[in-house]
């Protein structure tokens, strides 16, 4: 967390998110699209908020509902406001869209501008243009910098002394100009009534015929210039199309993962592993090489999850052991407890301490209670499976009918034998046991045997004369013996 400035009021942001992004080739919205499991324009919304960033304003345009939706659903219903470009007319009238919803705002606010597709910037970045822009004479502070390739950006044009006249867009520049090395980040800091006055002031007189925001600086040099900071390409640097789109995810992922290393988590191969941004992971855990976290899930101390494992939104507790290839959804899984190795935990499935699933057994809709175990080849669905309790090879709980699922209780220190078949809804006593093999149909006991076999039939010799008469069969150029 970037803590602001105690002595000045909150700065309110603004993020320009108005655009479809043609180049993404996408029905979606761009700043929908998502780098390590936050849609993009929420990138920009942390960082702003970790910088002491007070009202957060988003300028939407193309799918407005369906971004709003998005920003209700991850912050709560309002809790991002929205102003709407309809039309798409430069970043000039972007901003000039949000005015109204800044109404009633000082005009010494600090006003902060950011990008809704470029997730990288990071929070100190964000406070350290907050401070330039209320130490600056003009009130305008902004962010410039140097690609590291080509990039058709605006450059800072300035006078003999340094003072920053003007920012000529790319399509307006001379090749002089456009051979200037610093160049225009996209991102401002202005005290509010400088904005308001100078938007009011901004002309559609250039190549684009846009409403250019990097007129601004323009109107600032009349007050002493705006402060320009640098700041480094990678950490500015926008995304157009999937492949800007997967070079940033990769550096997103990169920061996650160093950051949870100085932490005191383990990453056995980290270049292999994909974490999402906003997954705790405590202190010595350990991750392998292959392991994808994702949306809510959490990782206790101690805990190991070891190569190939795929959890989605699942908690798992300190002492933890997920052996390679537990794949979970919407899982709960207990301090000490085990999985795999390829176990698949589906969702509703609880593991409570000291519990052991493993080798292909699935769950769904199960709480496997404290030291209970099903070690292997198992289906266990809308089960409760007490403690102590131990489910052998093969079992599976038949728990559809064609219309309806229904529930199966094995209670504490239950002993369920090989391949039996639990057909719901049933319960097994505790401390009961079914025989391999077994169909259970109705309940079981306390401490009763459940048994459900054919008679089985020895019949002496027959091993001995079929193999004699399937040899003369062959000899006699026969086929097989029925």
């Amino acid at each position: 967390m970037v803590a602001r400035h105690m002595s000045r009021p909150a700065p309110i942001v603004l993020i320009m998110a108005a655009g479809l992004g043609t180049r993404m080739k996408s029905d979606k919205a761009k700043v929908l699209h998502e780098l390590a499991g936050r849609p993009m324009i929420a990138w920009a919304i942390e960082a702003a908020r970790a910088a002491g960033g007070g009202r957060v304003v988003a300028i939407l345009g193309h799918q407005l509902d369906a971004v709003k939706a998005a920003l209700d659903a991850r912050y709560g219903a309002g809790a991002i406001e929205v102003a709407l470009q309809a039309e798409q007319k430069g970043t000039g009238h972007a901003v000039a869209s949000a005015l109204p919803a800044l109404a009633g705002e000082p005009d010494d606010r600090i006003v902060v501008i950011l990008s809704g597709d470029a997730p990288l910037l990071r929070a100190e970045r964000v406070a350290q243009l907050t401070d330039a822009c209320a130490g600056n004479p003009a009130g305008l502070a902004l962010l410039s910098t140097v690609p590291d390739r080509p990039m058709p950006y605006g450059r800072l044009v300035r006078d003999g002394a340094g003072t920053l006249l003007r920012i000529v867009e790319h399509a307006d520049a001379s090749e002089e100009e456009r051979r200037l090395p610093d160049t225009n980040a996209g991102f401002y800091a202005i005290r509010l009534g400088h904005l308001r006055a100078d938007l009011a002031t901004l002309r559609a007189d250039n190549a684009k015929g846009e409403l250019y925001l990097t007129d601004l600086v323009a109107r600032a040099a009349g007050r002493g210039g705006a402060a320009a900071l640098d700041a480094p390409f990678e950490e500015v640097s926008g995304i157009n199309d999937r492949v800007d789109l997967a070079a940033v995810d990769a550096v997103a992922r990169r920061r996650i993962h160093e950051e949870l290393m100085r932490a005191g988590v383990t990453f056995a191969a980290p270049a292999t592993t994909f974490v999402d941004a906003d997954i705790p992971i405590g202190r010595d855990a350990w991750i392998g090489p292959g392991v994808v976290l994702r949306g809510k899930t959490s990782i206790g101390e101690r805990a190991r999850v070891d190569a190939g494992c795929v959890l989605t939104d699942v908690a798992v507790a300190a002492d933890a052991y997920l052996k390679p290839y537990t794949v979970a959804t919407e899982a709960v899984i207990g301090a000490r407890a085990e999985t795999g190795p390829f176990t698949h935990l589906r969702p509703r499935s609880r593991l409570d301490e000291d519990a052991r699933v493993g080798n292909f057994v699935e769950t769904k809709k199960a709480h496997i209670m404290a030291g209970a175990k099903a070690n292997h080849l198992a289906y266990l669905g809308a089960v409760s499976v007490g403690a102590r309790a131990n489910v052998g090879a093969g079992t599976i709980t038949c728990n559809y009918d064609g219309f309806a699922k229904h529930h199966t209780t094995i209670e504490a220190g239950a002993f369920i034998g090989s391949d039996s078949q639990l057909v719901a809804p049933v319960t097994i006593g505790r401390d009961a046991y079914v025989g391999s093999g077994t169909t259970v149909t109705k309940d079981v006991p306390r401490g009763a045997l459940a048994l459900s076999r054919v008679k089985q039939v020895n019949v002496e010799g027959w091993a001995d004369r079929y193999r004699e008469a399937q040899s003369r069969r062959k000899k006699d150029g026969g086929g097989r013996a029925e």
